[in-house]
């Protein structure tokens, strides 16, 4: 039986990579995704007998909570649960309505909050992973992105009292991506490749701006049983840019 792993936000994006980096690598796969165009052309994409999609909005409890049990029921198992799913609204904090800070909150937070709670149960049974995708934006910010950056400050938190409570079954990490070109795994409606420049290349110190498959390297290393020692962590992956002073 093939380790099942729950993707959230899995049909474009990092999410997208991450789905199609776990199926080469012998998992079976649920991605949770709201955006039925994608879903659709995923479908198209990758016709794999190990991948199962479920329509889901992860603010909704009772919508996780019948996914997560179908999930489990079509494939045996879940073994792994990537909360990736986020969205983002970025406008001056005195134009921000309450309803769009609650949407921002209700995706990118409280619905990694749902799928954990919910997938908990299958996982105790015989260990797991959790891995979280936070942000460098929970580290430093630009203007304009309060929801967000809150968002993500809280699946850091999250994430390492997810590790206390869960701890020794299941390891809880997160995952904060700096600058990743995702321009190649968005859906059709909104790929568009951004050129990007030797400046942009340049001001990493890596000497480059992040791929989606970083990321996704990133998860498999996790998701390893013999990296069981790791939990409660947060890795960036940003090409060196949070260590590095920038003056103007």
């Amino acid at each position: 039986m093939k380790k099942n792993i729950i993707v959230t936000g899995g049909a474009q994006g990092i999410g997208k990579m991450l789905v199609m980096d776990l199926l080469k690598n012998g998992y079976a796969v649920t991605v949770f995704e709201i955006d039925e165009e994608a879903i659709n052309e995923l479908k198209e994409e990758l016709r794999e007998e190990a991948l199962s999609m479920f329509c889901v909005d992860v603010s909704d409890e009772e919508a996780v909570k019948q996914a997560v049990a179908l999930s489990a029921k079509t494939h045996g198992n879940i073994y792994g649960l990537i909360n990736n799913a986020a969205i983002m609204d970025n406008k001056p904090v005195t134009e921000l309505s309450l309803s769009e800070w609650n949407r921002v909150i209700g995706t990118n937070l409280t619905g990694a909050f749902l799928c954990s709670k919910y997938v908990i149960p299958f996982m105790q049974q015989s260990g797991g992973r959790m891995i979280n995708m936070a942000s460098t934006r929970a580290l430093q910010s630009e203007p304009h992105t309060e929801a967000y950056s809150a968002s993500k400050g809280g699946i850091m938190a999250l994430t390492h009292s997810l590790a206390a409570s869960l701890g020794p079954q299941i390891k809880v990490n997160s995952i904060s991506p700096g600058w990743i070109d995702v321009s190649a795994v968005r859906k059709k409606a909104t790929a568009h490749q951004y050129k990007l420049t030797r400046e942009d290349h340049l001001q990493h110190p890596a000497g480059r701006v992040g791929k989606a498959s970083d990321i996704a390297n990133m998860v498999l290393f996790l998701l390893q049983e013999e990296n069981d020692f790791i939990t409660g962590q947060n890795f960036v992956i940003d090409g060196g840019m949070t260590t590095r002073m920038i003056y103007v």
